[in-house]
């Protein structure tokens, strides 16, 4: 199995940052595409941002030239720095990896999600 284990969460003025992590660890052969979503009270989950093994990105419109995604590939740990952050970036944000594990001794290829950390924004 695969654990994703998410830090780096809090509270912060408008204008201010964070910087969120988010560790992979179990049984792990490799992992594709690492990404961040986030969810608003009230909102469906959106994506934020992902990142492939290679470093290729992409970007929500919303976060574009604020938000970075980053990846260490040695240490299954994938982050988002968060720049000039605005109170409706308020949400919890869960990371998830694409990843190739072993389960019951057989390779299995699933979407694992962390359980989440909240960012909260205050005007």
């Amino acid at each position: 199995q695969v654990q994703l284990v998410e830090s780096g969460g809090g509270l912060v003025q408008a204008g201010g940052s964070l910087r969120l992590s988010c560790e992979a660890s179990g049984n792990i052969i490799s992992i594709n595409i690492m990404g961040w979503y986030r969810q608003a009270p009230g909102k469906q989950r959106d994506l934020v941002a992902t990142i492939t093994g290679g470093g290729s990105t992409n970007y929500a419109d919303s976060v574009k030239g604020r938000f970075t995604i980053s990846r260490d590939n040695a240490k299954n740990t994938v982050y988002l720095q968060m720049n000039s952050l605005k109170p409706e970036d308020t949400a919890v944000y869960s990371c998830v990896a694409d990843a190739t594990a072993m389960k019951d001794g057989l390779v299995s290829r699933n979407d694992y999600w962390g359980q989440g950390t909240q960012v909260t924004v205050s005007s």
